[in-house]
């Protein structure tokens, strides 16, 4: 694409948190990151492996030790991404991409469904196009990407590299747009985005990234309204239903809305170390691009009207998300319905003569499950033990694992052990083969996986956010790590200064408020809404 001319580039060289790497005897090719030691285990029985001290060692740093470099362990161990060439970006793996397909495969149904088609725009941006909205330039300035050279000349206009698409968008609808009949507009992208991020974290905030940005134009500020709200609903149910996290929905103050907008919403999720994640947003941008750009339509009377539009996103950041609000000192721990892979079946033999039939009941376990419309995958390979592939598949966050020896064979029965439930308490004997039983007892227990995975983040969260009425108790929960939440109708300004001195911001005013007379905690002047302030990525 020819050289890229940053502003000041000695000063924007970003962190990219390091992976850490395992001994090189531990598991994966040499170019990977690994998994674990190789587990020693000794088979003890059918379904039973008893497992060496080596194999006990954690892989993983403890998340009560250092919550962060257990995040880049499960990343690093659970196959999901690896370093990019360039400092700050990172190239995601199959499996982890996997996921980020898991997450499409639901919006993009979502969005065809409310009436959004896919499309795509181009990744280069005119560098005029972004000074066009002032609030929108200003936002965005210190994150672009600048493209100064191409094909070994300079170039006559200096190009960005898509940070966010309104403004090529408002170039487009100008010219589609020019009756009340061609509207709405509403048009869905899946792309990669480039913002020049000082500190990166992997999913969680990278030079590059991938995302869906939908765009719409309507006629009416309530028609846009509607959508805005209509998408961030979306996203919430998503969060709720295939993902297990349990988001908080509102709306974000004026300091935090995204730049150019008239009104953000978002899905705020706790991870595991009780920081906010902003996990989606969708934006009512009003009329400030329509009128930047020139964007108009003729109404039913004849005269010339700018739309009103919004803008809506979710990226792979959600990916970090899943990760932070399931994961545990094991790996990773996937809600089923979106797990890549939903039961992994490990075949278990001591002597030679015993291969043949249980391989054979395996491939009949295994297309049982494919036709059951359950996805799955068979770990026959001979080079690592069975402990070990408990570990490694453990680590990768499958839900359901079975197990298959020569004495399930003969009482046509597996093992199944479930990986949000350690241990014995987690493992069954003697789960019937037989189809209809075998199936309706694993999508059961998938399903106990989902809604159990779900309660226990939602536990976490509300015992984890405290209701304050004063600043003094805003700043002890804060100190403490949790979410504040308390009345708020306090200016810009203060708000600027509880992020000064806390760190923490506004992370929404939610949806779902308390009913009766409220009193700002700050100002002690009365308040309409409570707001939930944290400490965010």
């Amino acid at each position: 694409m020819g050289a890229l001319r940053l502003p000041s580039l000695s000063l924007l060289r970003p962190t990219f948190s390091p992976l850490r790497r395992l001994p090189p005897h531990s598991v994966g090719r040499a170019t990977t990151h690994s998994l674990a030691k190789e587990a020693e285990a000794v088979t003890a029985g059918d379904g039973k492996a008893s497992v060496s001290p080596s194999q006990q060692e954690n892989s993983v740093t403890p998340r009560s030790v250092d919550f962060s470099a257990w995040y880049l362990d499960v990343i690093a161990n659970a196959e999901l991404a690896d370093y990019g060439p360039v400092r700050g970006t990172m190239v995601i793996r199959p499996y982890g991409y996997a996921i980020w397909e898991a997450i499409q495969d639901y919006l993009n149904v979502k969005f065809k469904e409310t009436g959004h088609s896919n499309m795509y725009f181009p990744q280069f941006i005119p560098y005029s196009f972004i000074e066009k909205e002032a609030s929108h330039v200003e936002g965005f300035s210190p994150e672009l990407a600048v493209v100064t050279i191409g094909g070994g000349k300079e170039l006559e206009e200096k190009l960005v590299v898509r940070p966010t698409s309104e403004t090529i968008v408002n170039h487009m609808f100008t010219q589609w747009i020019h009756s009340y009949r061609d509207l709405p507009l509403m048009v869905n992208q899946w792309a990669n985005v480039t913002r020049w991020e000082m500190r990166t974290k992997p999913f969680v905030r990278t030079l590059e990234f991938l995302w869906q940005e939908g765009h719409t134009a309507h006629a009416t500020f309530e028609e846009a309204e509607k959508e805005a709200l209509q998408m961030i609903n979306i996203y919430k149910d998503f969060a709720y239903e295939h993902a297990a996290i349990p988001v908080i929905t509102g709306r974000k103050s004026k300091v935090e809305t995204f730049a150019g907008a008239a009104c953000t919403y978002t899905i705020e999720a706790m991870m595991g170390d009780k920081r906010a994640l902003q996990a989606g947003t969708s934006h009512n941008l009003g009329q400030n691009f329509s009128r930047a750009f020139g964007t108009q339509f003729m109404d039913e009377n004849g005269y010339r009207q700018h739309v009103w539009q919004t803008s809506w996103a979710i990226s792979t950041r959600f990916v970090g998300g899943i990760i932070m609000t399931h994961g545990d000192d094991t790996g990773l721990m996937l809600p089923p319905r979106i797990a890549p892979i939903q039961v992994v079946i490990v075949p278990i033999w001591k002597k030679s003569d015993e291969r043949t039939s249980i391989l054979e009941a395996v491939a009949t376990v295994q297309n049982i499950l494919k036709e059951a419309g359950i996805r799955v995958k068979v770990d026959d390979s001979e080079q690592r033990t069975p402990g070990w592939k408990y570990n490694f598949w453990e680590m990768k966050g499958v839900p359901l694992r079975i197990e298959i020896g020569p004495r399930d064979v003969t009482n046509k029965s597996v093992v199944v052990s479930r990986r949000d439930v350690p241990g014995k308490p987690g493992k069954e004997f003697g789960v019937s083969m037989e189809a209809s039983t075998l199936v309706n007892h694993v999508k059961i227990r998938l399903e106990e996986i989902q809604a159990a995975l779900l309660q226990r983040a939602i536990s976490f969260r509300d015992s984890n956010i405290v209701d304050v009425n004063s600043y003094g108790e805003l700043k002890e929960a804060i100190a403490e790590g949790k979410w504040a939440r308390g009345p708020w109708s306090a200016s810009d300004a203060e708000e600027l200064k509880v992020k000064e001195e806390t760190s923490a911001t506004i992370r929404c005013f939610p949806f779902e408020q308390p009913e009766g007379e409220k009193k700002c905690f700050m100002t002690g002047k009365p308040a309409e809404e409570v707001a939930i302030f944290a400490k965010s990525y």
